[in-house]
């Protein structure tokens, strides 16, 4: 008698410090990361900063983020006079010397290209997630669809009628890293999630799914969203079935 007022305590004890948990982990560790970025970022700014126009020199505690103020600034100032004829022809400059070096020419045009394709040609980005048949049959594995434009690989590998599509599959838990694949497109099967929602799938190794509606077919054939046994208010109304039919009514 007297146990079951102890385990039911418990067990309320349990399900607040989970749910305290739940609620207080995601702040904890993104402010963990906001702040780690911030003292980065200060780190390699403010030894750059004289000592008269550095608050720390006046103030008994360290101003954190001004450093990152400092740095945001600058790289707009920067590409404000890139945009400029002057500017431009300073960068074309740079970018001359920097294409005579072995080494340097190799990363920093590497670099460019990816930031530019990332930050410029959004249309170019991830836009699509699907599933791909890999490492073996009946194993599938989540794949982001990367382009789907003319190469030279299509050009030499491309079958009649069915196209080889660049994926990029990543490995969980850091979708930054992972495999770039080109399979037939009829080996691909497309989803509807989004890729934020893949991303999280990738990062919590599964634990973290997309809602999904579910998918009803009405009399004239066309699909409509939503949860089985709730259709929508604008849905066309089947017909009411008659009590009794044909087939059912008794022979005399």
């Amino acid at each position: 008698m007297s146990d079951a007022p102890k385990t039911s305590g418990m067990t309320r004890l349990r399900n607040y410090f989970l749910t305290g948990f739940v609620v207080c982990a995601p702040l904890a560790i993104t402010a963990y990361i906001a702040w780690s970025f911030i003292g980065w970022v200060d780190s390699w700014v403010k030894p750059y900063i004289p000592a008269r126009y550095n608050p720390d020199s006046y103030l008994p505690a360290p101003v954190p983020g001004f450093g990152l103020i400092v740095a945001l600034i600058l790289i707009t100032l920067i590409g404000f006079l890139t945009a400029n004829i002057v500017g431009r022809a300073i960068v074309l400059f740079g970018e001359r010397l920097l294409g005579r070096m072995p080494l340097v020419r190799g990363i920093y045009g590497s670099l460019k290209q990816i930031f530019e394709t990332v930050l410029s040609n959004k249309g170019d980005m991830f836009r699509q997630v699907g599933l791909v048949e890999y490492p073996r049959k009946g194993v599938w594995s989540l794949v982001f669809v990367a382009s789907d434009k003319e190469t030279e690989i299509n050009q030499k590998l491309d079958q009649e009628g069915d196209p080889l599509i660049a994926v990029f599959m990543p490995c969980a838990p850091n979708p930054t890293t992972g495999f770039l694949m080109y399979v037939p497109k009829s080996d691909i099967v497309l989803l509807d999630m989004t890729v934020e929602d893949g991303a999280k799938l990738i990062v919590s190794a599964g634990l973290v799914a997309p809602a999904v509606k579910t998918k009803m077919v009405t009399l004239n054939g066309k699909s409509i969203g939503g949860q089985i046994g709730s259709p929508p208010v604008d849905a066309e109304p089947q017909p009411a079935r008659k009590s009794r039919t044909a087939s059912s009514r008794p022979n005399k």
